[in-house]
């Protein structure tokens, strides 16, 4: 019985998140893109929330406008709960979205309309979901070949272009 105690106790510890995740309830009153939001909380302050794990196409890339129109359609003017995990390089709240019990982030690659952020992935499901969006050619899968491009790729490739 120790040593079931034991392999338990290890099993809980090895998979509790190493960092504190803080959890925020409010309203969406704006979509910026297809993985960015802002939040009303407190019915007064804002913030910003970057949906952690994903990456959306740019509004300027193929599909960015129906990325950011299907983010829309699920959270504009709902009530949500983040998981907040931190803050990114420009001072946006980092965080899972929520509406009910509908993780916001994996429906957006579950529906084609984001990439699993390989750099950022934790959790690997996310990697499943895009693979059966790309198999069934859900949201941007359903593009040409040549225009389905990384966000990250597309970020990548425009400063290259612009340096030049």
């Amino acid at each position: 019985m120790k040593i079931i105690n034991f392999a338990l106790t290890a099993l809980l510890f090895t998979t509790v998140p190493l960092f504190a995740a803080e959890t925020l309830s409010g309203k969406i009153v704006n979509v910026s893109d297809g993985d960015t939001v802002t939040l009303l909380i407190n019915d007064a302050d804002t913030i910003k929330v970057r949906l952690s794990e994903i990456d959306a196409p740019e509004k300027n890339q193929p599909w960015g406008s129906k990325s950011r129109q299907a983010l829309t359609m699920l959270v504009a003017t709902k009530n949500v709960t983040v998981l907040s995990v931190g803050k990114d390089r420009y001072g946006r709240t980092l965080g899972t979205l929520f509406l009910d019990e509908k993780n916001i982030n994996k429906l957006m690659v579950q529906n084609g309309d984001a990439w699993a952020y390989s750099q950022y992935v934790i959790d690997h499901e996310y990697f499943r979901l895009q693979d059966q969006a790309k198999d069934n050619q859900k949201g941007l899968w359903s593009l040409d070949a040549d225009q389905v491009v990384p966000p990250w790729e597309w970020r990548q490739n425009t400063k290259s272009k612009k340096t030049k």
